[in-house]
């Protein structure tokens, strides 16, 4: 007989504690083949295909298109195939040997960070067959599903709390790696916790809500043995899905993309002493430099001018190579050390359909500026249409935020945990300002910079801001430094 084993969700990127289901590329009985796609998931603001390292027949899916996933939850259960020498039946062995035969090419089973080991992501989906050739029905397929159930009861059993004898309360509904840690850092005993999920599996937001205090106890056997009138009686997560409340507000919760940058932001502020210092500069000179620069230019090789303040900050960074740096911290949470970067990982934010992404231009110092704006325009179209990979969204050892584009001259942003500083840009606008002994109209920008006071003090941060505005008001000062 086929064995079912579960394929939890794999750690996509830094820090991720979970990933929405944005679509099923597989259905309940597909057959699949080895490192297949079998979802797409959301998270740090890509979509990525989640490969399965298992060839056979798929039995049980996580919910639907939508459904928040924690990592190392079960993302799918698959029916694989008998041992050799073992009787599965004429129809059930021709099945599970053709899923597990991978053609040439199609994948070693390992599942890598946010990425298949193949190379085509086309669909490959097959049914199971009878010895008559008709398909298994879903239902043929959830009879499989039962073992899985019953797999997933066995472990919860084994890793949960002792249960005593077999007449006592039934094992805690659990099967999330990361809900047992969350329990066991709060001091919380899982037997006696209600859990929201499907047939009262225990869910994150169940364990957060008993460290808060706001869960109810999982009511004793014979009170939450069915009754005529409805279903058993244990207590269940409100639905907070946007739904209208009685006083007219409505809810809209926090998860996937939008829940991960408010830990991120929240993380920032709680651990990162930041302070922000600003200068006006006169861009009028770093617009002709771009204008020069792009003449007789295609379309396709112009630089621009995040590109053109990338530059700058990279020669800044050059000069105070402390302030690409990321704090080292001990258990407790305190800072131990300060590591200095020796290459420079430089983020950017871009605004997207799915909210605000950072991808990560790698080892920006050894680029030309020509080469840097053609990787700041790949990145960008990527991180537009979701294509960028956990890859390209981490790792980021300085970033670089142009929040002109909004038509705001001024911000004090959020330093993107765990680096140590951020250069913010704002709109350039004709303003009157005194140049050369006279008032004129000139084309001018706020600069802003958050830093890190455990990493550096004013007076570096206020140097390197210096210079930045220095460069951004005669560019040729910039042939010094490069």
């Amino acid at each position: 007989m086929p064995s079912v084993r579960e394929f939890p969700l794999p750690d996509l990127g830094e820090g991720l504690t979970s990933a929405e289901i944005v679509r099923w590329l597989v259905e309940v009985g597909d057959v699949i083949a080895v490192d297949q796609p079998v979802a797409e998931v959301e998270t740090a603001k890509a979509v990525v295909e989640v490969p399965c390292p298992y060839a056979g027949v798929i039995t049980s899916r996580a919910g639907e298109a939508g459904t928040e996933v924690p990592v190392g939850a079960a993302l799918v259960t698959v029916a694989v195939g008998p041992p050799a020498g073992e009787s599965g039946g004429p129809a059930a062995g021709a099945a599970m040997g053709a899923a597990a035969a991978p053609a040439a090419g199609e994948g070693s089973g390992n599942v890598l960070v946010g990425y298949g080991t193949t190379e085509s992501s086309g669909s490959r989906r097959r049914r199971v067959t009878s010895a008559a050739g008709t398909p298994v029905t879903a239902p043929a397929a959830a009879s499989v599903s039962a073992g899985a159930a019953a797999q997933v009861q066995a472990s919860g059993s084994a890793s949960g709390s002792a249960s005593g004898s077999p007449s006592g309360p039934p094992p805690p509904a659990v099967i999330s790696p990361l809900v047992r840690r969350l329990a066991r850092e709060h001091g919380i005993d899982l037997a006696v916790l209600a859990g929201s999920g499907p047939d009262g599996l225990i869910m994150r937001a169940d364990v957060e809500s008993a460290a808060n205090g706001t869960t109810t106890a999982l009511t004793p056997p014979e009170a939450a043995a069915p009754s005529p009138s409805g279903p058993p009686a244990h207590a269940t997560a409100p639905d907070l899905r946007g739904d209208l409340l009685p006083d007219g507000d409505t809810v809209v919760p926090l998860k996937g993309v939008s829940r991960l940058a408010a830990e991120t932001f929240a993380r920032s502020r709680r651990e990162i002493p930041d302070a922000t210092c600003w200068v006006d500069a006169d861009a009028t000179e770093l617009l002709a430099a771009r204008s020069a620069l792009n003449a007789g230019r295609a379309p396709e090789e112009r630089i621009g001018l995040l590109a053109l303040f990338g530059r700058i900050a990279l020669a800044g960074l050059a000069r105070h190579p402390e302030l690409n740096s990321s704090v080292v911290t001990g258990q407790d949470g305190s800072a131990t050390g300060v590591r200095r970067h020796a290459a420079v990982q430089l983020g950017f934010a871009a605004q997207t359909p799915r909210g605000l992404a950072v991808p990560v231009v790698r080892d920006a110092h050894r680029l030309t500026t020509a080469g840097l704006a053609a990787e700041l325009a790949r990145l960008t179209e990527a991180a537009r249409a979701g294509r960028l990979a956990p890859a390209e969204l981490t790792g980021g050892t300085f970033t670089l935020n142009n929040y002109g584009v909004f038509g705001v001259d001024g911000s004090t942003p959020i330093i993107n945990h765990p680096e140590a500083a951020m250069l913010g840009v704002g709109r350039i606008a004709e303003k009157p300002w005194v140049h050369r002994g006279e008032l004129a109209v000139r084309q001018l920008v706020q600069l802003s910079f958050s830093f890190d006071h455990r990493v550096c003090d004013g007076a570096v941060a206020g140097a390197f801001l210096r210079f930045v505005a220095d460069a951004v008001e005669s560019p040729a000062t910039l042939l010094r430094h490069l």
